[in-house]
């Protein structure tokens, strides 16, 4: 194995490990409004894809309000699961959709984006429709 293929390898296994304890922990997820006037899981889009914006706890959604120049305002959110917001949210948002953890906190902050091994096949945007719906078009 080459030093690129090791590193490539260290950094997959090191994901993978991230993305196990975000698919176990209770995260926070701010609610905003919805087109018909009622809440939804706040999200964010960036390049063609939906995020929903998820925060590790109360100091790191205060850190996104401030940044937003939005603190004196009142939060309301939800805990939810992380695997509950990948396995279910994400494919449920009916667009291309990842989480975005903590997104206020730069390089500290981590993205879930919508990929086969991330989220469902059906809601993953890198695999073809013939791998999506397991061989039936």
């Amino acid at each position: 194995m080459s030093p690129a293929e090791a590193e490539a390898a260290s950094r997959r296994r090191e994901f993978a490990k991230l993305l196990g304890e975000f698919r176990r922990t209770p995260v926070l997820v701010p609610l905003g409004e919805d087109p018909q006037g009622g809440q939804a899981l706040l999200t964010a889009d960036l390049g063609g894809i939906r995020f929903i914006l998820a925060f590790s706890d109360e100091q790191a959604l205060a850190r996104y309000a401030v940044a937003r120049g939005e603190s004196a305002r009142e939060w309301t959110y939800r805990t939810i699961l992380g695997a509950r917001l990948l396995d279910a949210a994400v494919p449920a948002a009916g667009v291309p959709c990842g989480v975005a953890l903590d997104c206020a906190d730069g390089s500290d902050g981590m993205v879930f984006p919508p990929v086969a091994g991330i989220v469902p096949d059906g809601a993953a945007v890198d695999l073809d429709d013939e791998t999506r719906h397991g061989g039936a078009v």
